[in-house]
């Protein structure tokens, strides 16, 4: 090994910071008793340096190499005592990734070495191990973050201006038409002409990938032949996916980022900070357990050996400890200041703000969040729930946050299958759910409405199937929500019946038209626009290949048809502001005309009743929607709209309600048809009737009578 003398160097900042001339290395651990800087040569294959961190400061081991610039492959060995009991698990012969490095180099190939312990010994997690592990571990990468960012201006969208675009990066990539297979599934990809032409035909405004944070595929996954394929593994906080890049470094991400916000996209990343690919006891060390085990996770304070298991995952991070904190904040505001990236959607939030008595909205993690000066302006998303006791916290969120509304979702698809019972609760979602946000200050925009996400059902499978079809998963049918109010309307997955092809294409529009009237944020799943299938699997996680992968040619005419629709839904959003206000309605009376803000409507005419709303057969409403009552003048909408919802299995005689003196509503928006247009123009004065097809909506805005 080649002989290199370490300076002093500096405690912060924390990873490997090339200044130039040589890299400072930084590296926290509280209870190790020696850190040992190791350097690879440039393929990995080969230790060509081991050199003694000279310094600790305020728990930072840290030392300063010259001449140690880019794409310099390093790790460390750390050193102190392993006493699983006690939760210490320290192993010097296991080679670390840095929990600050900016980019690795290969993946974790599985082998008994990368444990701790013994496999196969009678003392288990209690045994040691003294392999070295350096051939199965990633190593991590010196790199210079400096780019060339030009004029880039992030879009900055206000909530109400937002429709989140919800994707796997190589999934929806991967097949594009016009996408070179040098760039297919990569970040690349993002920064293709095609791709962004796609996303601004269809009119949405925010593109939310799935974890590209670097990530691995479990032991168990690899030893069926299959991989991890969304990515909710971490290893990594701050380096990309080496998957997910094609040579460029991390420049790819940051040229897709700027190519995005150059056609007014912003960009959010879903980001997994409850847990890490180490798993439990069990698991193997490759970063954070062998670096300071008690203090990156939450151990059983009865039982030290064993952890606290907040996420299904095996372990979970200890975001009370101060340096966990800072880990979690330093690496978002990487992924701004460097990345540009735009926000953020927390897999299983709860367990980020877990204290000592369980979910705390007021926890210092989300408390330091929320005051970050850089932080604080993202957009902030939130999975409301994790696996623990009492970890369903759905409106339970600080201002400042958004929250995936899966109520939303389980309610509107309820509705449009023609469930009884479920009219009421359909009706507060698609006002925003006050009943959930409307406290602390927080707008109908912290509900981020969806009908299907990456986990559960395509659109195309919810009309399609009634069970899930896991069996390709190896998990015996076990894995996959259980719940996913589907119907598959006649027969279990694909037919060649056209009466049933047609009424699923019809549920379709039903609940992608509910998804854009509703007040909120919605959010659309990348591939249901084209009636993307993946066969009624509904928990594709593992699945790189046909099945979870979109393709996006040989489209048959009514997935054409559809994708047009679904552009014209989101273009519809995008043209009524009285779809996408900033205060819930709540039914009060407007100064400017006396009408209330929203008036739900019975379709025989006049207002519901409470008795109506109780009434388990109730299928068909309507709703009239004005500006809020107390909104601000510089926030005044002077728009009216008819929404009118027939979920049942025959049509209903609708009445026209009361709208403003000398006007009439005229028809503007149905899903009784492929294209959404009124077959003819409808208009309808206060007291008239219609006919509203069997399962069907239609909307009206309020217009001028003609002289």
């Amino acid at each position: 090994m080649a002989v290199l003398e370490l300076r002093p160097g500096r405690p912060y900042p924390l990873g490997a910071t090339f200044d130039g001339a040589g890299t400072n290395f930084a590296l926290f651990s509280a209870h190790a008793t020696a850190v040992e800087l190791c350097l690879f040569s440039e393929n990995g294959a080969r230790e060509t340096a081991r050199l003694v961190l000279p310094e600790r400061t305020d728990e930072v081991w840290h030392g300063y190499l010259p001449g140690i610039g880019p794409n310099t492959l390093y790790g460390y060995r750390v050193d102190g005592l392993y006493a699983p009991e006690t939760g210490y698990r320290f192993n010097k012969n296991k080679l670390l990734i840095d929990p600050y490095a900016k980019a690795l180099f290969g993946r974790v190939f599985w082998d008994d070495a990368l444990m701790g312990y013994r496999v196969g010994s009678s003392q288990a997690d209690l045994s040691f191990d003294d392999r070295d592990s350096a051939s199965a571990v990633p190593k991590s990468v010196v790199v210079d973050p400096s780019f060339s960012w030009g004029p880039d201006a992030p879009p900055d969208r206000p909530w109400s201006e937002t429709v989140i675009y919800e994707m796997n990066l190589r999934g929806a990539t991967l097949r594009f038409p016009g996408v070179a297979d040098a760039d297919a599934g990569r970040f690349s990809a993002l920064a293709h002409p095609a791709m962004i032409e796609h996303f601004v035909k269809l009119g949405v405004t925010a593109i939310e990938l799935l974890p590209v944070h670097a990530f691995v595929d479990e032991r168990f996954l690899v030893e069926r032949g299959l991989v991890n394929f969304w990515g909710y593994n971490s290893i990594g906080f701050f380096a990309p996916d080496p998957r997910y890049l094609s040579g460029g470094g991390i420049a790819e991400v940051q040229t897709a980022v700027r190519a995005l916000h150059d056609a007014g996209l912003e960009i959010i990343l879903d980001v997994v900070y409850n847990h890490t690919a180490e798993g439990n006891q069990f698991g193997p060390t490759l970063s954070f357990r062998g670096i300071d085990n008690v203090s990156y996770y939450r151990l059983d304070p009865a039982d030290p050996r064993r952890y606290l298991d907040y996420t299904g995952c095996g372990n979970t991070l200890d975001l009370s400890h101060p340096r966990v904190i800072q880990l979690v904040l330093d690496s978002l505001r990487y992924w701004c200041t460097v990345m540009h990236v735009d926000g953020f959607r927390f897999d299983l939030a709860p367990a980020l703000a877990r204290g000592h008595a369980g979910f705390d909205p007021s926890s210092d993690f989300l408390n330091a969040l929320r005051q970050d000066p850089i932080l604080a302006t993202k957009k902030l998303i939130a999975e409301p729930w994790d696996t623990g006791f009492d970890g369903y916290r759905l409106g339970g969120f600080p201002p400042g946050f958004g929250e995936w509304n899966d109520r939303f979702r389980d309610t509107v698809r309820r509705f449009w299958r023609g469930d009884s019972g479920v009219a009421a609760d359909f009706a507060t979602g698609l006002l925003g759910s006050a009943n959930l946000f409307d406290r602390y200050g927080r707008r109908p925009t912290a509900s981020v409405n969806y009908v299907t996400a990456h986990d559960g059902f395509t659109l195309a499978d919810l009309v399609a199937y009634e069970r899930k079809h896991n069996d390709a998963n190896g998990e015996g049918g076990r894995d996959g929500h259980p719940r996913n109010f589907s119907a598959n309307w006649g027969v279990e997955g694909a037919t060649d019946d056209t009466a049933i092809l047609a009424l699923r294409q019809r549920q379709k529009r039903n609940m992608l038209a509910t998804l854009l009237v509703a007040q909120g944020t919605p959010m659309l799943l990348a591939g249901d626009e084209i009636g993307n299938s993946q066969g009624g699997n509904n928990n594709a996680y593992c699945q790189d290949n046909e099945t979870g992968w979109i393709s996006w040619d040989d489209l048959a005419p009514d997935d054409e048809a559809f994708r047009e629709f679904f552009a014209r839904v989101v273009g519809f959003r995008r043209a009524h502001k009285v779809l996408r206000q900033r205060w819930f309605l709540h039914g009060r009376e407007r100064p400017a005309d006396g009408h209330k803000d929203v008036v739900w409507v019975a379709a025989g005419g006049g207002e519901m009743t409470p008795a109506a709303w109780q009434d388990p057969a109730l299928h068909a409403v309507g709703a009239v929607l004005r500006g809020v009552a107390e909104a601000p003048d510089y926030e005044s909408c002077d728009e009216a709209m008819f929404l009118a919802f027939n979920a049942g299995a025959k049509p209903v005689r609708f009445f026209a309600p009361r709208a403003l003196p000398g006007h009439h509503w005229q028809a503007v928006l149905t899903t009784d048809r492929p294209d959404g247009l009124p077959s003819s123009p409808l208009a309808r004065r206060p007291g008239d009737a219609f006919m509203l097809a069997e399962r069907s909506l239609i909307a009206f805005i309020e217009e001028p009578m003609s002289a």
